[in-house]
């Protein structure tokens, strides 16, 4: 039976931070055998000199971890240039499993996630996991094809949580990490094998659609040429009111892109559009998404509207208590949008946001909580494995009724 523990660290260095997270997060976990240690940390501290200080105090754990733009631990949201979180999980040999694979592109991201899961298959004696948790580069990566991927070896069934490393939203680097190894274009899946969990999982954004309109005329794969016949990048510019040597990161506190959903989707999400993010620019005028965007998809400008943020996380904060049914969270994992942080929302806000969702799961003590900044996430939707933008995602693990 899985354990969990999180604990997270403010110190400037990347050793000391995450020696001190790790210690705290162990004397947590009690008499289990710490299997893995997952974290996030900010682009000031060094993804390598965090996995070796961890595997220092952990030999025999396996170690994932990835960049992101903040951490959300215990006690809330830290966006600083050095702020690391992370999670020990404790339990049995073979109830978790770690599978990764370099060189993303796009273009192959279907085939990762087939040769992950594969992987990880493999490493389980061929036992169907309970859950996944997914993370992949955040700027050249189709998220949807490498979901699908996954789901060719252990079916739709299997619910997937997780998302995409980022920077500090300027879109140059991404950073992951398997236990020695550093990579840029990496991913890595971590499946768990313990019968006796559930995961629940909602994500919202609360973004209204601006009434304005694109269609896709040119792309391939995850890379978008022209929208409406021009180049891609000038299109959205110009509509956001930005000059066209405006930056991905420039463009993020505007608005957004998004897919019209069907009305039974839209019903069950809370929202409209399903978002996208332009995690790179070209210099030909063309901009990389998370996902694919073949020819023909129609785009919509979308904004935020900060009341409906909060109104849609009360609404999801009260549907994953329901689901719960009284039973105690065992630990959450929580995504969240880069734009989500401090580019959208101020300080006062922030903490009002991260309260919003902690305090109704464990009230005044917060349990075991790790969340990241990232530049996407994976949620359910319409009961199938979705990769998001600009959304609050949260995955609350329980035991299962007896």
């Amino acid at each position: 039976m899985l354990e969990f523990a999180s604990a997270s660290s403010t110190a400037p260095s990347t050793a000391k931070a995450a020696r001190e997270a790790c210690a705290e997060a162990l004397s947590r976990l009690g008499g289990a055998r710490c299997r893995l240690v997952a974290f996030h940390a900010t682009m000031g501290h060094d993804v390598g000199a965090a996995l070796a200080a961890i595997r220092e105090l952990v030999p025999g754990a396996r170690v994932v971890g990835c960049s992101c733009a903040g951490v959300i631990g215990r006690h809330g949201a830290d966006e600083s240039m050095r702020a690391l979180a992370l999670m020990a999980v404790g339990g049995e040999e073979g109830e978790v499993q770690v599978a990764h694979r370099d060189g993303v592109t796009g273009a192959n991201s279907a085939e990762i996630g087939e040769a992950l899961a594969r992987d990880a298959q493999a490493r389980s004696g061929g036992g169907a996991p309970a859950m996944a948790m997914l993370i992949g580069p955040g700027i050249d990566v189709s998220m949807d094809e490498m979901i699908r991927g996954v789901e060719t070896v252990f079916g739709p069934e299997l619910p997937i949580f997780g998302g995409t490393a980022s920077d500090n939203m300027k879109g140059i680097a991404t950073y992951q990490g398997v236990d020695r190894e550093v990579f840029q274009h990496g991913a890595f899946l971590v499946t768990f094998h313990d019968p006796s969990l559930e995961v629940a999982m909602r994500a919202t954004h609360g973004f209204v659609a601006a009434g304005v309109g694109f269609e896709v005329t040119r792309a391939t794969d995850n890379r978008v040429y022209e929208l409406d016949g021009e180049p891609a990048w000038r299109a959205y510019t110009r509509a956001l009111g930005l000059p066209e040597n405006a930056t991905p990161g420039d463009a993020i506190p505007p608005g957004a892109l998004g897919v019209e959903l069907p009305a039974a989707l839209a019903e069950e999400y809370g929202d409209t559009h399903l978002l996208r993010v332009v995690t790179h620019r070209l210099e030909d005028g063309s901009f990389l998404m998370p996902v694919t965007c073949p020819t023909g998809t129609r785009l919509s400008l979308v904004r935020r509207d900060e009341e409906r943020i909060f109104a849609n996380l009360a609404v999801v904060m009260n549907e994953l208590l329901e689901g719960l049914g009284g039973r105690p969270p065992v630990a959450v994992f929580h995504t969240d949008c880069g734009a989500r942080g401090r580019l959208l929302l101020d300080r006062v806000s922030k903490k009002e946001i991260v309260e919003a969702m902690q305090r109704p799961l464990f009230g005044e003590t917060c349990g075991p909580w790790l969340g990241m900044y990232g530049f996407g996430e994976i949620t359910t939707l319409g009961g199938r494995n979705v990769f998001h933008n600009y959304t609050t995602s949260l995955y609350v693990l329980s035991r299962r009724s007896s």
